[in-house]
């Protein structure tokens, strides 16, 4: 007869051996988790540097226009009474009075009016750029090239992410073009998009688990097809919005139904619902998911008092639900403000220097700002595109920020 303890033994030596193996898989795991993380953390810091390396460096300028034609002196000796009469001998009639419209050469600084002068009158203009880098670690091979080519041209620092960057409309000069009308105009079309897609998305949720009778034929279509739509590639959405929006609905997203003429059905209204439609399935699937892990106790217990259903997902499932639809809300606006396709095939303006002021707007928006600046062959261009990354990326990461610090808001006043 065996020994029990033998046995006994062999069983826990197994189980020690099962456990050891157990352990070996957890730690390759967790290597791999901690390997994809650092995969991830360094191509975005590449990403990063290498945009920051494009907004920041050294540059060669030059006058188109000689300004030892209009002024004997420097141009830090010139009075401020002789600037603005530079300005007005030197420009257009109208050019004149469009700077006096945006603001009075009499009330204007005199840094002001010397950056005029330096722009409109000497059309200075930048002829080369360096990267940041390359500005830092080897300067002199930049001014070696620059001496060559234009042995005029004063070499400095130059950061291309200004004030007059944010406040300037776009140009065919890449110094003063500026993304103004492209801000507004994603910002328009997030606010039109959030305003259709959000309480379409959280009522369609509501319904497909709350009301609807789940595992019928009906529930598991929709659901299939939402699920699909999700996975859809956005240039369908585009070709979805230019046949509905811009054409079938075009007395309504052009503004001539409401008697406002001028407009065709390419307008920033028709933009903002074809992103709707984009993220409508995002906003469903997450919005479903919050709404499942509401506990069915709580639901029970609202019931147990009196509560209808109406009742119990107004005061108690919505508001437990609302920071992780809130999660995928953010995800959706991530999508909407990054997308170019759809809204390139809808009638986004590549070049648009009026801002939109209306739903029946022509527009543009940042993304397809970006994309006209990186396709041009100079430099120059690819520098502001560099900082008009770093506006989206800034625009996304507050709106994100804003939606988060709700999110937190709410779970701890549950």
């Amino acid at each position: 007869m065996k020994n029990p303890l033998n046995l006994v033994s062999t069983t826990t030596y197994g189980r020690d051996l099962n456990l050891e193996q157990r352990q070996k898989k957890a730690t390759i795991w967790k290597a791999l988790f901690r390997l994809s993380t650092l995969v991830g953390v360094v191509a975005l810091a590449i990403l990063i540097i290498s945009i920051v390396n494009q907004a920041f460096g050294l540059v060669a300028i030059e006058d188109t226009n000689d300004r030892n034609d209009f002024i004997s002196t420097s141009i830090k000796e010139v009075t401020k009474t002789e600037l603005i009469q530079l300005i007005e001998t030197n420009l257009s009639t109208n050019r004149v009075r469009t700077l006096d419209r945006e603001e009075p050469l009499v009330e204007r600084s005199r840094h002001d009016l010397m950056a005029l002068v330096e722009t409109e009158v000497f059309k200075q203009r930048i002829v080369d750029s360096y990267s940041l880098f390359g500005s830092i670690f080897t300067p002199n091979t930049f001014r070696d090239q620059v001496a060559k080519k234009h042995p005029e041209a004063i070499v400095e620092f130059k950061s291309w992410f200004t004030p007059q960057f944010l406040q300037e409309s776009m140009s065919k000069t890449p110094e003063l073009a500026g993304i103004r009308t492209a801000l507004f105009g994603s910002l328009f079309l997030i606010l039109i998009t959030i305003s259709v897609a959000f309480p379409l998305g959280v009522s369609a949720a509501i319904y497909l688990e709350e009301y609807a009778r789940q595992n019928t034929w009906l529930s598991r279509v929709i659901q299939t097809n939402i699920d699909n739509l999700a996975g859809v590639p956005s240039i369908i959405y585009g070709i979805l919005g230019l046949t509905i929006f811009v054409r079938a609905f075009e007395p309504i997203t052009s503004g001539r139904l409401f008697g406002y003429e001028g407009a065709n059905g390419r307008t920033i209204l028709a933009a903002g619902l074809t992103m709707a439609l984009l993220i409508l399935p995002i906003l469903i699937t997450n919005a479903q998911e919050a709404i499942r892990a509401v506990p069915n106790s709580l639901r029970q217990a609202s019931y147990g008092l009196g509560a209808t259903q109406w009742q119990t997902i107004w005061y108690h499932v919505l508001p437990y639900a609302l920071p992780g639809i809130l999660t995928g809300t953010i995800l959706a606006i991530s999508r909407a403000l990054g997308e170019t396709a759809p809204l390139i095939i809808v009638g986004a303006a590549t070049y648009i220097t009026k801002d939109p002021s209306g739903l029946f707007s022509n527009f543009t928006a940042i993304p397809i700002q970006i994309y006209n600046w990186t396709t041009r062959p100079q430099q120059e261009f690819r520098n502001i595109a560099a900082v008009a990354i770093l506006v989206l990326m800034f625009m996304l990461l507050s709106m994100n920020a804003v939606a988060i610090l709700w999110r937190n808001k709410i779970q701890n006043k549950r």
